[in-house]
């Protein structure tokens, strides 16, 4: 039997790959003098608006359930903060759904996206450049959840979009840049 010590942890491919591989690149690149002055993944946030669950609030709950098959973790439910009469919204209305990653399942929705699901966007030639907000985070978005390999298309009752933030440590975005090149992330060129 294996004690506490020579047990060993589960620890998703990116992250290893990062520690291993990533850290030196970036820390040779930018001319840093410490391992924890580079930049790192701080979390992911997906986001699906649902306009149609003002009218049908059943709606949520099937995007809900695909959103969970692709994330590993429930959805929260966003509420509608202020009503606006000219779409019939009311403050309180569910709204949206929103899943907030971090640590080991951070790195393996990202592991995935990148891997099995960016590839299979249809005329897919990259990510574009200039998503990045200024401070080394990075937003996209996907118009069909399909593209992941949980989803079984055929089984689809709703398609339906996402936003992807990407939050980072970096400071700038060609520090943001050059950590998500480095993790297999694509872009477009020019």
């Amino acid at each position: 039997m294996k004690s506490s010590t020579e047990k060993s942890k589960y620890i998703p491919r990116l992250l290893e790959e990062y520690r291993k591989r990533i850290i030196p690149i970036l820390m040779k690149k930018f001319g840093y003098k410490n391992p924890m002055q580079v930049p790192k993944l701080e979390k992911i946030v997906i986001n699906v608006a649902a306009g149609e669950a003002i009218s049908d609030p059943k709606i949520l709950d099937i995007i809900s359930e695909d959103l969970s098959l692709i994330t590993g973790q429930k959805p929260m439910i966003v509420r509608a903060k202020r009503s606006v009469s000219a779409f019939k919204l009311r403050k309180g209305m569910p709204i949206a759904c929103k899943v907030t990653l971090r640590g080991y399942r951070m790195y393996e929705f990202l592991d995935r996206f990148l891997n099995f699901a960016a590839p299979r966007i249809r005329d897919f030639r990259g990510f574009n450049p200039s998503s990045f907000d200024t401070r080394g985070n990075y937003n996209l978005g996907i118009d069909e959840q399909v593209i992941f390999p949980e989803i079984d298309a055929s089984k689809v009752k709703k398609i339906f979009g996402m936003d992807i933030a990407i939050v980072t440590t970096a400071k700038r975005d060609d520090e943001a840049k050059a950590l998500l090149e480095e993790f297999g992330m694509v872009f477009k060129k020019g």
